[in-house]
């Protein structure tokens, strides 16, 4: 791609950037306490804090559980390959840098449609030598368009770590979500792993707080049910503990979860037989 056709993708791509209604993505980064917001996001980021400061928990707690399940299958499983649909912002700790960190070959690809994401594709497009790293300008409701561009950067004939984090309360019927993840997980070869995290339907506080973001204009959000998060994975064979809090997945030594307070966010991951 010449300079002029990058400066002309890069002026399309800001057009793309509605700074009027707020954005998850952009209302996520700001309470991990990234950079990349706007005054919209801001207004109901402080406005749901009001009524539900336990989000931010939620917020910092899921990212946390990001390192630790890649890790995880990097270390633990000898995963190589992962496949990030709906990555949101960069921040500190992204998939491919705890990858690469256990293992210098992994091969990443992320998968977003939010146009101020792909504005920062080049600083998620860095890899180490040995590995690789891709960014993928689609969305879940085309897993086919997902898997096909996926095999530009892995080979769907080796095991490949799903990632959907924080995402699926983006697609409103429960059914369709479902479909949506298994679509995706049939592309994917036996030894693959499911990874999901979630904020859910445990507390007040946190319905009321997905009530107030849904009202602000923005995409909604819809919060769902533990049972309803565990459904994602039937078929699979569970990684210990199950479907349990954010807090309570494989916490880092030395780490306490008895007596600490409870988040509406839960975890799980699952190898496809």
């Amino acid at each position: 791609m010449s300079d002029r056709d990058s400066l002309q993708e890069a002026a399309e791509v800001r057009a793309r950037i509605d700074i009027t209604t707020p954005h998850s993505a952009r209302f996520w980064n700001y309470f991990v306490g990234g950079k990349d917001h706007y005054e919209v996001d801001r207004e109901i980021g402080d406005h749901i804090r009001t009524i539900f400061p336990g989000l931010v928990d939620v917020a910092l707690t899921s990212r946390h559980f990001l390192g630790r399940a890649v890790r995880h299958l990097a270390v633990e499983q000898g995963v190589r390959q992962f496949l990030d649909v709906g990555t949101g912002l960069p921040t500190a700790d992204n998939t491919h840098q705890v990858a690469q960190r256990a293992a210098p070959d992994a091969r990443i690809v992320y998968v977003d449609n939010d146009p101020l994401v792909l504005s920062h594709a080049r600083a998620l497009l860095t890899s180490t030598p040995e590995g690789r790293t891709a960014y993928l300008d689609a969305d879940l409701y085309r897993p086919d368009k997902i898997l096909e561009a996926a095999r530009d950067t892995l080979d769907l004939s080796w095991p490949v770590a799903l990632m959907i984090l924080n995402t699926l309360g983006h697609v409103a019927d429960y059914k369709e979500a479902r479909s949506l993840v298994s679509h995706l997980m049939s592309g994917l070869p036996s030894g693959s792993y499911l990874v999901i995290s979630d904020s859910t339907s445990t507390s007040e506080g946190m319905i009321a707080a997905s009530d107030a973001y849904n009202s602000s204009g923005a995409v909604p959000y819809y919060v769902r049910s533990v049972e309803e998060i565990a459904g994602f994975f039937d078929g699979l064979e569970l990684t210990d503990p199950g479907i349990v809090q954010v807090t309570h997945w494989h916490p880092e030594p030395g780490t306490s979860t008895d007596g600490a307070t409870p988040v509406d966010a839960y975890c799980g991951m699952g190898r496809k037989p």
